[in-house]
């Protein structure tokens, strides 16, 4: 039996599987439970946030022998055959493929024919924002009266090219990205049923870099466990994700708190011999400035806002205590400014060259309550000047 990949093999199969979605679900739920399904459906968002995957769940749910059901058996024959693909009553339509007038004709005449044992007829175009306007159309007067007991499912990345006569006739359901707290209690929880080791940092860095996509941070999971075998550090994990390790940021902030600018340069050259990519060089330091202004933050690494390890926690506060919250401030709008620019310049190591001179020739930063305090020491200072060089004047008088 050919191998199953992790993005496969843990998609959800009900509504509570499904992670970060449950302002969608819950609503899909209640909605089973009121008999108020809706006959079209607009699902938007990212990539991998569970789209298509919530259409197939909310097709078990209506079609399933105990349903309609909140919590689909996944033993009957219409589960199974939908979990397949293989059900004759659900039709997964890809709008890139089929997305003429003449697809959508032929889908009209489909939807005439009786169920073949389901409760509901349920057509779910994945891509629908790719229909021509001759195929968005064809759809309308079906879409606004369809036969009883057929159901519309829409999925997209792009919900602005969907017209606007669709809009109104479909209840639209935004999906959001995933938080990378989310995407990792899921990895780590996947981790633990296939018996894989784990560094809890080294799942957070697979979290991060899927951006809000629990596809993504499956197929990366799939990716670090084919070299790492049966324990995952974060060590090997930057390595095959090509992230920039901490020891060069380290470096990096060193050389920024002792004003070295030639050691600071070096870090870029440092960073391509390596092989890495300077946009993942300049994204990793932007959120290693995050974590340094965290830890100057009493309590604020040990939150969920940053999940990681004591030790690591700790190395993060010695090297803040270095900076004031103002001088971590000022580096990271720097930072942000750089990596904005890097993806339109035609020289982007320029780019971070001038931002890391810029960071190792800032000056430290002033509160307002020392500028005043230092203002006042100098006009004291003056004060005293000014009475010293008047009384010098009266004893010369005097002579």
């Amino acid at each position: 039996m050919s191998y199953l990949v992790f993005a496969r093999k843990w998609r959800p199969l009900t509504f509570d599987d499904v992670v970060g979605q449950e302002h969608i679900t819950e609503t899909l739920k209640k909605a089973i439970e009121k008999n108020r399904v809706a006959h079209a459906y607009i699902f938007t968002g990212t990539r991998g946030v569970g789209k298509t995957t919530s259409a197939r769940i909310l097709a078990r749910a209506l079609n399933c022998e105990k349903g309609p059901t909140t919590d689909p058996c996944g033993e009957c024959v219409s589960c199974k055959n939908i979990i397949s693909g293989s059900s004759f009553d659900v039709l997964e339509i890809d709008g890139a493929s089929n997305n003429g007038v003449d697809d959508i004709r032929e889908l009209r005449e489909n939807i005439g024919y009786s169920s073949m044992g389901g409760k509901y007829r349920i057509f779910v175009i994945d891509e629908v924002h790719m229909l021509t306007k001759s195929a968005f159309n064809a759809l309308l007067k079906t879409l606004e009266e369809p036969p009883k007991n057929v159901i519309f499912i829409f999925a997209t990345t792009e919900p602005q090219k969907i017209p606007a006569t669709i809009h109104s006739r479909c209840q639209r359901y935004d999906f959001r990205r995933i938080s990378a707290e989310q995407i990792l209690q899921r990895l780590a929880h996947i981790c633990e049923k296939e018996n894989i080791a784990f560094e809890r940092s080294a799942l957070m860095l697979v979290a991060r870099k899927a951006e809000g996509s629990m596809r993504d941070a499956l197929s990366l999971l799939d990716q670090v466990y084919s070299f790492c075998h049966d324990n995952l550090t974060e060590k090997e994990v930057r390595s095959v994700l090509g992230l920039v390790g901490m020891d060069i940021f380290d470096s990096v902030m060193d050389a920024i708190h002792g004003k070295k600018a030639a050691l600071a340069l070096k870090a870029v050259h440092d960073v391509l011999y390596q092989g890495f990519d300077l946009q993942e060089f300049v994204v990793g330091f932007e959120e290693h400035i995050r974590n340094l202004l965290f830890a100057r933050i009493p309590g604020a690494l040990e939150t969920r806002g940053i999940d990681m390890e004591q030790d690591l926690i700790e190395r993060f506060v010695s090297s803040a205590s270095r900076f004031s919250e103002g001088d971590l401030l000022r580096m990271s709008e720097i930072v942000r400014k750089t990596e904005n620019d890097i993806k339109w310049s035609a020289y982007p190591r320029f780019c971070v060259e001038i931002m890391l001179l810029k960071l190792a020739s800032l000056d430290k930063t002033v509160s307002l309550e020392q500028l005043v305090s230092m203002i006042g020491n100098s006009q004291e200072s003056s004060s005293e000047i000014e009475t010293s060089a008047d009384d010098s004047d009266l004893k010369k008088k005097a002579r």
